[in-house]
């Protein structure tokens, strides 16, 4: 049959009827009458309204037309029921036009024939199957569906598959709400986002286009309604799987599986139907901060089962007891005193640790960086992925521990200060820290010296070295002592200045009358100020007028005082008021009845005269 163009779709139907009721009349012949049987048109349709007297030839034109293009619509053909072969005409935007042999097109929706990217999969000339819709376009088209088409011829098939509870391939079209589109021999079918995989499936755009075996769990073919699942197969493979693999697992075996899953303290390790966790730390001898860092998803990796409970169907794995322990022979691979070269991996506020090798760190701790005593924190020198050599001090093996050194790469200067600063010699240095104890002064870099607070005054009574310094200060003192094993240095400040105490004891002897002022009391009596720094205690029993009555001491009076005891090394002076009368009389008589000369005779008078210029003499 002649094909439809789209001038010929929009012909009136009365035309055709017209054209019927003319059968009659010859091709040959001119018709009799100049009209047309008007009374031949059924009542159902609508009668053109008059118009001019039409011509033979006309007439003649408009017959042949209905005579050629009018087809009888068989039954079979028009049941909605049944799948028909169609050849594409034209493919638009909308529609694929379809010849289905009756007197117009139909169309099908272009969405119909587009596969999982979007490409139209069919072209003008094809033969596809077809099932006709309820239904036209406006423009007169027949509705018809590629898929239900499709999807009837495959039933069949499909639905002995359900009733036999075998897969069945499928092809993902789409995703839609709920799950995904796909194509199973033609026909469309919905699987549920549940139903994809073992576990939830966040991207599933991802899968389109794949192919798979599915199990259809549900069918309506009344409403050709077909619901599928990937995961009771998927299910049922895991459980044999598993089912094989159960019969191999014991501690100690060593089996290849496949990273499923990584989580911030290990890696799920899928042995075949079971999953076994391989632990952080049983991936690397060496520091591993994050599973990622050694494995990803989907790689296939040997491991070592650890432990299994099989009641429980939990596996430990392990990846690094694949190789052996580096700790084993580490005392013999980095003795003590060795120079070694590793990597900064972390500094922290005590130290840097430095990987000698995959699995052995050592640890540099902060004291063992620097001579200097003034480094704040470990970064000012290292930082993480410098290469640093260090020298071992320490191996132990047991705890897996190695103590590193990088200042014994340089000389330490406290092994020659002694010589640089012998003791006694006078040094200058800046004031750098005081504390409650003491000064520490810095005489040059990484010498720090301590200037306790004894030793800054010999005349003032210091109880915090901010009486006498301030930081910063750039001060003289004279070296005392020298530790170079402990590291300290003994500095002094009033060692600069004469000892007063010193002088004090060579020029006083017991006996000797001196002039002091109170300066404060005590329950037990009063310290007097004999000279600039020097002290000394009267106490109360000696504290009485030549009558013997008790004198009232108030700080600020002067009085005599009489020495009655010394004790240099205490640094400690015995003083008297009651004595400075009495004894100067029984001295005065003990000289008297020895005299220092025989020459003569002389008086009282003089004998006190010349004990007092002696005293002032020495």
């Amino acid at each position: 049959m002649a094909l439809f163009d789209e001038t010929a779709l929009d012909h009136d139907q009365s035309q055709s009827a017209r054209a019927a009721d003319n059968t009659a009349i010859s091709q040959n012949e001119a018709p009799s009458n100049t009209q047309s049987n008007s009374q031949s048109i059924p009542a159902s349709e609508s009668r053109p309204s008059p118009g001019p007297v039409r011509t033979e030839k006309e007439n003649m034109e408009d017959f042949a037309t209905a005579l050629e293009t009018f087809t009888p619509e068989p039954e079979t053909v028009t049941s909605e029921d049944r799948v028909i072969k169609g050849t594409v005409v034209k493919v638009t935007d909308q529609y694929v036009m379809v010849d289905v042999g009756m007197k117009s097109e139909g169309v099908v929706p272009v969405a119909e024939v587009r596969d999982h990217e979007g490409n139209i999969t069919v072209h003008p000339g094809q033969e596809i199957d077809v099932m006709i819709e309820k239904g036209e376009t406006e423009e007169g088209y027949i509705h018809l569906s590629h898929q239900k088409a499709q999807r009837l011829r495959a039933w069949d098939e499909i639905e002995a598959a359900y009733n036999e509870k075998r897969p069945i391939r499928a092809r993902v079209i789409d995703r839609i709400k709920g799950g995904l589109t796909v194509d199973i021999l033609g026909a469309r079918a919905f699987l549920p986002g549940s139903q994809v995989d073992v576990r939830p499936v966040r991207n599933l755009d991802g899968m389109k286009g794949q192919e798979f075996d599915v199990r259809v769990i549900k069918l309506n073919k009344k409403r050709g309604n077909i619901v599928a699942s990937r995961k009771q197969i998927l299910d049922e493979e895991v459980a044999a799987k598993r089912e094989k693999t159960m019969e191999h697992l014991e501690e100690g075996a060593i089996l290849t599986g496949t990273v499923k899953n990584l989580t911030d303290y290990g890696a799920f390790v899928d042995l075949g139907g079971i999953d076994g966790l391989l632990h952080v730390t049983d991936m690397s001898w060496g520091r591993l901060t994050h599973p990622r860092d050694l494995v990803q998803v989907g790689d296939q990796i040997q491991v070592k089962i650890l432990k299994f409970d099989k009641d429980k169907q939990r596996v430990s794995l392990g990846f690094k007891q694949l190789t052996p322990d580096p700790w084993l022979d580490a005392a013999e691979r980095y003795p003590v005193g060795a120079h070694v070269k590793g990597r900064v991996i972390s500094v922290t506020d005590y130290g840097a640790f430095v990987e000698l090798e995959q699995g052995i760190e050592g640890l540099v701790h902060v004291s063992e960086m620097t001579w200097s005593k003034r480094m704040k924190h470990p970064s000012k020198i290292v930082n993480v992925g410098d290469e640093v050599e260090t020298v071992v001090l320490n191996v132990n093996p047991t705890e897996r521990r190695i103590s590193l050194g990088l200042k014994q790469l340089q000389a330490n200067p406290w092994e020659s200060l002694g010589e640089k600063f012998p003791i006694g010699s006078t040094v200058e240095g800046r004031v750098r820290n005081l504390t409650d104890f003491g000064a520490f002064i810095e005489i040059e870099d990484g010498i720090d010296g301590l200037v306790h607070v004894s030793n800054l005054s010999w005349t003032k009574r210091v109880k915090h070295p901010s009486e006498v310094l301030k930081k910063g200060d750039r001060v003289k003192a004279i070296v005392l002592g020298i530790e170079p094993e402990n590291r300290r240095l003994s500095l002094g400040i009033k060692q600069l200045q004469p000892d007063v105490w010193e002088t004090f004891f060579q020029q006083h002897r017991v006996g000797d009358v001196v002039h002091g002022k109170v300066l404060r009391l005590a329950s037990f009596g009063a310290f007097v100020e004999l000279a600039e720094g020097v002290e000394g205690l009267c106490h109360n029993s000696e504290a009485v007028d030549a009558n013997g009555q008790p004198l009232k001491l108030e700080p600020g009076q002067e009085h005599e005082f009489k020495i009655i005891k010394m004790n240099e090394a205490e640094k400690k002076v015995g003083l008297s008021i009651r004595s400075v009368g009495a004894e100067a009389t029984r001295a005065d008589v003990e000289a008297y009845k020895h005299p220092a000369s025989s020459t003569g005779a002389s008086t009282i008078g003089e004998l006190i005269s010349w004990k007092r210029a002696s005293n002032e003499n020495s």
